[in-house]
């Protein structure tokens, strides 16, 4: 699905903030939510981290507080845990939800975002079609300048109600067609980030 995004370099601002979101242990379990795609996207989401960090600009952790005590995202399930990699850095805010949004968590990330002068962010993390673009559209529609990273996420096939399946890469074409068309965000690759210019 990546080969097939065609992006010019992107400039960000200095200032860009980093959204890492739900980037968890549970995700890695199969039986959780069955077969994903992109493999690749633990080394982009680590790529991007190192890039933040280099140019030292403002990273935020999510991490989804799921209220099913059945769900591996559980508080109480060891799937619950953020990935080592993403564990070990130092955010500049860490927030927790239990919705899809990012903007509906604790703290207030809009809130914060307005206090640091933040304008611009881009999206990384896991889930492409749920919480990414949730938390995408909702950035967009609080004025937000948006950059998508799809192949920095990844996510699962998805049954709809008819019992008919859409691939994971099915529905992160979807997504990016959706946040591309509708104007809510601006779409790049990794690669397109992590330039030694931007």
């Amino acid at each position: 699905m990546a080969e097939e995004i065609k992006m010019k370099a992107i400039q960000i601002d200095s200032n860009a903030a980093l959204i890492v979101i739900d980037v968890q242990v549970g995700f890695d379990d199969p039986a959780f939510l069955g077969k994903r795609n992109n493999p690749s996207a633990d080394e982009n989401i680590q790529s991007l981290i190192k890039q933040w960090e280099k140019h030292r600009r403002p990273i935020v952790v999510v991490q989804h507080n799921s209220k099913s005590a059945t769900s591996s995202l559980h508080p109480f399930k060891p799937g619950n845990f953020l990935k080592p990699y993403v564990k070990a850095i130092t955010p500049a805010l860490r927030v927790t939800k239990t919705v899809n949004s990012a903007f509906y968590g604790e703290p207030d990330l809009h809130q914060w975002l307005q206090g640091e002068n933040i304008k611009e962010v881009v999206i990384i993390g896991i889930q492409t079609n749920m919480c990414c673009e949730t938390t995408a559209r909702m950035a967009g529609n609080l004025g937000y300048n948006v950059i998508f990273v799809p192949d920095a996420m990844h996510t699962f096939d998805l049954e709809g109600p008819n019992g008919e399946v859409l691939t994971a890469d099915e529905l992160s074409r979807a997504t990016v067609i959706n946040l591309h068309g509708g104007g809510f965000a601006k779409i790049a690759l990794t690669s397109d980030l992590t330039a030694d210019d931007r």
